[in-house]
């Protein structure tokens, strides 16, 4: 489950986005430990697992009431009676969709391409802008006026994404191969700002590389430092997918910083995940 960034000019440069605010953190904890409770999180428990990284209880509520209000948090009660807040349907199958862009593979193979090729009337003009809005967020570059592109793995997740909107009878989605002229690789520069993508995986690697280090040179994992260790670093990558959709290696420049931090990313996954599990379990007597 993303917030998705704002819409952009492919040959615009970005600020990178700003990790770590309490809704993002909370979206990025229902997405590393939540949704597999055995119930609904108690708001005591969200209030505790939130204190680790910094949040205040405070915080927390308004930030919980938020998603509430977008409808991807649902009030329940807990077995015992606790008030607390489970995933909506509609969270859940957004998180399942982002789980292939945060867990990617190694070396995404080239699948080919998605197209999405839209047409409003001038008369919905603002359903003009949260579609492009939409296709930027889920990491779609702009090939021409009215037409995005996405490697093709991306379907699945555009297609949920344009239905949910109900922008579905604008688009029409296609999946192909670039055939020329220029070089695809010359193309994807183009289609995408490879420069500002740079920047964000090497602000990634900048904060969480040192973290991956530190671990490295030490025997134990304790759960109450793997937790926050590993949710912010979680937070800080699952935005970087939906502004680089993850392009085969072969399509982009010698050296390219995203190579370095997927790794750092998975290594980090790969130490702390479980650990930070045993800090996040979720008591349910509230």
């Amino acid at each position: 489950m993303s917030e998705q960034p704002a819409p952009h000019s492919p040959q615009t440069p970005r600020t990178p986005h700003s990790p770590h605010t309490p809704r993002s953190l909370i979206v990025t904890l229902y997405g590393a430990y939540g949704r597999y409770a055995p119930g609904p999180v108690p708001v005591a428990e969200l209030i505790r697992l939130l204190a680790a990284v910094g949040v205040d209880a405070p915080s927390v509520r308004s930030s919980v009431s938020r998603l509430k209000r977008r409808g991807l948090l649902l009030p329940a009660r807990t077995a015992a009676g606790a008030a607390g807040y489970e995933l909506s349907p509609e969270a859940r199958q957004l998180l399942q969709d982002s789980d292939r862009r945060v867990y990617p593979a190694a070396d995404p193979a080239d699948e080919g391409w998605v197209l999405a090729v839209f047409s409003v009337p001038e008369s919905e003009r603002q359903k003009r802008h949260v579609l492009r809005s939409r296709l930027a967020g889920l990491g779609f570059g702009t090939a021409a006026p009215g037409v995005w592109i996405a490697p093709a793995r991306l379907y699945e997740e555009a297609r949920h994404t344009l239905g949910r909107l109900r922008l579905e009878r604008y688009v029409d989605l296609f999946r192909g191969e670039h055939l020329g002229f220029t070089p695809t690789a010359g193309a994807v520069a183009r289609w995408w700002d490879l420069p500002a993508l740079a920047e964000r995986h090497e602000a990634f690697l900048a904060r969480h590389a040192p973290v991956l280090r530190a671990w490295e040179a030490r025997s134990d994992t304790p759960p109450e430092e793997a937790y926050p260790d590993y949710l912010r670093a979680l937070d800080s990558w699952r935005h970087l997918p939906y502004a680089d959709p993850g392009l085969p290696a072969a399509l982009l420049p010698a050296g390219w910083p995203g190579v370095r931090s997927a790794a750092v990313f998975r290594a980090l996954h790969a130490r702390l995940r479980d650990a930070g599990a045993e800090f996040a379990a979720v008591t349910q007597t509230g």
